[in-house]
């Protein structure tokens, strides 16, 4: 079965957004987690750069969504992103 577009296009999406952050910590940052996710992280931690980039973040994506790097966090945290593959660990011992 084929992957619906829109799917491969969030896949897609995501992706950049992933190696974006990776980029812009020149290397430092988680290399699984979106911008989105690392600026609602640094913002509870009480970093600058966090205090910086959520609201700007959260208000680029308001008309999509409301609480856009909070949401992105606690997808982040809830594994979403993660292959079904990947969700058990039965496909260790086959």
């Amino acid at each position: 079965m084929s992957t619906p577009f829109a799917t491969r296009v969030q896949h897609l999406l995501i992706a950049m957004d992933q190696l974006l952050w990776v980029a812009l910590t020149l290397g430092d940052g988680l290399p699984d987690e979106t911008v989105s996710a690392a600026a609602w992280r640094m913002e509870r931690q009480r970093k600058l750069a966090g205090r910086i980039l959520r609201p700007l973040i959260d208000m680029i994506f308001r008309p999509i969504e409301r609480d856009h790097c909070r949401a992105s966090f606690e997808a982040e945290c809830r594994r979403s992103q993660l292959p079904h593959i990947y969700d058990t660990e039965s496909t260790l011992h086959d």
